[in-house]
């Protein structure tokens, strides 16, 4: 039994010495730091900052629509009797569109025409009454003047005289008012037959043959169609008041249109509104835009333009001879280039963040006391906080890792596009930047943390 038990003892003895030389090997390893080491630091992501020309853009959505577009209403109302198009047709100026019933303004123009000679007739007989008083007149004033009738005699000679002659002007402008009624039905008469004012397709007819419309003479006619120039669009854009001031006439645009996916076609700005449309006005909601115009400028709509069609065969690249066919009302995108700044440095627009310099020299301050003088104004300076509200000295910066730590540096930027931003100040062509994450860059990295890049991660693709 004595031997059984100190059999176990050494068992037991080796055992705990294999775990010693375990622990200790491990300390040793850890310590020459073979395995653990020293603390990581944060996992960043980084990029280089390069040179590159970066394109302010101001984007805008709106509708396609023609930049010529005639709004056909008549002058005269009546039955359409004669319908000459349909929609989609393509018609030059001076093509007859529609008819209107002219029976009612023929008749108007016979009842002038004898009313006018009526005025004519009365004319020349004003015209020798005229001459008959001028004898008498001109018969008694040597009466007269040899003092063989009376003075009453004579005057009474002259005033039909005088009366006469106002008379012949009174039957002449009668007959200048009548002709120039007759001129008027002869042109309402006219205006029964409607022509296109222009070359155009004809786009959004509202009329059917045979119905009635209204014409223009006191408000506005009833609208039958548009002749729209459809190989000349253009897109309406609203852009809000703190974008407007960055755009100018002639500015390069890039526009994609809905209906047209992973295409791109090039326009320039026409026309910047100087009145402003606002919605939710009084509200906090309230928005302040002005309608923008940017014509298209990419060949489009060739087959309304009114060229003559050629067969032809179809070509081996379509791709080629592509030219899109735009539609009134269609939805598109537009970016506009406001200003563009040529091989200047540029770092991706996130790694751009904000700091409060403020809140770093407070806490230096509170670092440099000691621990017993901080209890004891803890408690003063959290009143102070309940009544002065501390001022923020919010800065942009980016970090910049050099030897494995996050150096933070103050920045000033320039213009931006859709990824990247111009840096005027603070960073070099070829500083390696920390991009990412989002979470680490806007709240937690601070200056002179230790970091880990790792590009090849994906987990900078979320925001943690």
């Amino acid at each position: 039994m004595a031997k059984k038990g100190s059999s176990t003892g050494k068992v037991l003895l080796y055992f705990g010495i294999f775990l010693i030389v375990i622990v200790g090997a491990g300390f040793g390893l850890r310590a020459a730091g073979v395995i653990g080491g020293a603390e990581e630091g944060t996992s960043v992501e980084t990029e280089k900052a390069k040179l590159k020309t970066i394109t302010q853009l101001v984007s805008a959505s709106g509708k396609i629509q023609p930049e010529v577009e005639v709004i056909i209403r008549p002058d005269v109302s009546g039955e359409i009797i004669e319908l000459a198009v349909n929609e989609g047709d393509f018609v030059r100026k001076g093509d007859l569109l529609v008819r209107l019933k002219p029976d009612i303004f023929k008749a108007r123009i016979d009842e002038l025409t004898a009313a006018l000679l009526t005025q004519k007739a009365r004319l020349e007989q004003t015209r020798a009454s005229l001459i008959q008083a001028e004898a008498a007149h001109l018969k008694n004033k040597e009466l007269y003047e040899k003092d063989i009738i009376s003075e009453l005699d004579f005057i009474q000679t002259k005033s039909n005289y005088d009366s006469q002659k106002a008379s012949l002007k009174a039957s002449e402008y009668q007959v200048q008012s009548a002709e120039a009624q007759l001129r008027k039905a002869e042109e309402e008469l006219q205006q029964t037959v409607i022509r296109a004012p222009q070359d155009g397709t004809v786009t959004g007819l509202a009329v059917e043959f045979g119905e009635r419309v209204l014409g223009n003479s006191q408000m506005a006619g009833t609208e039958m169609m548009r002749v729209s120039l459809l190989d000349k669009m253009e897109v309406l854009v609203e852009v809000n008041e703190n974008d407007i001031v960055n755009i100018s006439s002639l500015d390069t645009t890039r526009i994609e249109v809905d209906a047209y996916p992973e295409r791109r076609f090039n326009g320039i700005v026409t026309e910047i509104a100087n009145s402003a449309r606002i919605t939710g006005a009084g509200s906090n909601e309230q928005v302040t835009n002005y309608q923008v115009k940017v014509r298209i400028i990419t060949p489009h709509n060739l087959s309304m333009s009114g060229a003559e069609l050629v067969q032809s065969e179809t070509a081996e690249n379509p791709e080629e001879n592509f030219s899109p066919n735009f539609k009134p009302g269609m939805s598109a995108t537009v970016d506009i280039e406001t200003k563009t700044a040529k091989n200047v440095v540029s770092v991706p627009i996130q790694a751009v963040t904000v700091r409060d310099f403020a809140k770093d020299k407070k806490d230096r301050k509170d670092n440099s006391e000691d621990d017993s003088t901080n209890s004891e104004e803890e408690s003063s300076e959290e009143m102070d906080d309940n009544l002065i509200i501390k001022k923020e000295d919010i800065r942009k910066v980016v970090f910049i890792v050099e030897n494995g730590t996050a150096v933070r540096y103050e920045v000033e930027t320039g213009i931006s596009d859709n990824t990247h931003t111009q840096i005027l100040t603070g960073v070099n062509a070829g500083d390696e930047i920390v991009i990412g994450s989002y979470r680490t860059l806007s709240k937690n990295l601070e200056n002179g943390d230790k970091v880990k890049v790792d590009n090849n991660s994906n987990s900078f693709a979320s925001i943690n």
